[in-house]
């Protein structure tokens, strides 16, 4: 009987471990499951504002053109059900008419010169133009979009060759894989002091891509390079999101109007290691979180 006892306890603990490891399973997915939706609808939010963005934009430029704008409601006001949106129209001024004057002939054009010759012109009044009114109007000036985070042109890149500087100690010379077709961007970085060269080579790393080249010892640097890895599965020319933040990046940044210096003091790294831009974090939309390796709270420099 104590055999058999023995096997019913068996049996009855096995069934108790498979039942707990099914709940187990059932948890795991669960989150999985969970973390997907969060993802999904941070990459839908960051969507629905580059639309938003982008609809400024074509507005922007449709009355910098000479359209009249059409009522239409907005991304947010279609989800709200809010009725139709008022938009103001301004008139718009019609091109002159030019018309073609007939070619005379030779004789008759004589014959109107001599006339002329003869009788003095009489001068036109001019007309007075209203108190206040400019010489040409000018078109509406297109709205730039506003100095933060999304002005900074952020992708996933390798480091497929690195050497060192052969005119200073301090800076690495790197070959950047950023998913361009025109091959992999140079960039000078000084992290010689902070970054073993055994650790540099084929390196994930995020590239601010859209600084305006400058030579750097007499070598030419495209980009700017952070060492903050980004999510498993991510690949070179992958774009960089801040959350919150829709992403127009200007095509190169001009330097007079200090963008990335005035971006620059709010960014950081938060207590789970994930870079930020103010309380906006760093994705690859549908990969994940772009993260520092071990320093968490400080600045990225």
């Amino acid at each position: 009987m104590s055999d058999l006892q023995r096997i019913l306890s068996n049996n009855k603990a096995a069934e108790e471990l498979l039942e707990s490891l099914k709940q187990e399973l059932k948890t795991i997915k669960n989150e999985q499951v969970q973390r997907k939706i969060a993802v999904l609808q941070t990459e839908n939010e960051t969507l629905r504002r580059q639309v938003d963005a982008c609809l400024k934009k074509l507005v922007a430029l449709e009355v910098a053109h000479g359209k009249v704008q059409i009522p239409v409601p907005t991304p947010d006001q279609v989800r709200a059900g809010s009725g139709p949106v008022t938009v103001k129209m301004e008139p718009v001024a019609e091109p002159p008419v030019v018309k073609e004057t007939p070619k005379e002939t030779p004789a008759k054009a004589q014959q109107q010169q001599n006339a002329e010759n003869k009788a003095p012109k009489e001068k036109k009044p001019k007309k007075e133009k209203p108190a206040g009114e400019s010489k040409q109007a000018g078109a509406p000036a297109v709205e730039e979009p506003p100095v933060d985070v999304g002005r900074l042109d952020m992708r996933v890149g390798r480091i497929v060759e690195v050497s060192r500087h052969p005119d200073a100690d301090s800076l690495y010379v790197e070959k950047i894989d950023c998913g361009e077709p025109n091959g992999p961007r140079t960039v000078i970085s000084g992290l010689v002091k902070y970054v073993p060269i055994e650790q540099m080579q084929n390196r994930m790393v995020v590239a601010l891509c859209n600084l305006k080249p400058a030579k750097m010892r007499g070598i030419l640097s495209e980009a700017m390079v952070e060492i903050l890895a980004p999510p498993e599965g991510a690949v070179p020319g992958d774009l960089v999101h801040v959350e919150g933040y829709p992403r127009v990046p200007d095509v190169v940044m001009n330097p007079k109007k200090k963008i990335f210096e005035t971006v620059a003091p709010d960014l950081k790294t938060n207590e789970a290691l994930v870079a930020c831009y103010k309380e906006g974090s760093f994705v690859v939309p549908g990969k994940g979180a772009v993260k520092a390796q071990t320093l968490k709270n400080v600045q990225v420099k």
